[in-house]
């Protein structure tokens, strides 16, 4: 039976070429807290504001819709939130 062939191995391990670091470019954002807040408490004067005034304002057709919108504010306030670094 004929022998198999023994194959070399390279001695030379050499590693590959180290990565340059990448400076991160932060981006400017002050703009996101004041925005967090505001909407923050558009929400909250929204709906204080239609408790207050059993409903009148602020904008009377909508009736209890106004909850809605107040809450919605409010979750625009959590959705800028996420922004925040």
């Amino acid at each position: 039976m004929p022998k198999s062939r023994i194959r070399k191995k390279a001695d030379d391990y050499t590693p590959p070429p180290a990565k340059k670091a990448t400076a991160i470019k932060l981006t400017n954002r002050s703009w996101v807290a004041p925005v967090m807040l505001a909407m923050f408490l558009i929400g909250l004067a929204w709906i204080v504001v239609f408790y207050v005034t059993d409903g009148k304002l602020p904008i009377d057709p909508l009736g209890n819709w106004n909850i809605v919108v107040g809450f919605g504010f409010i979750a625009a306030g959590f959705g800028v939130s996420t922004q925040w670094k």
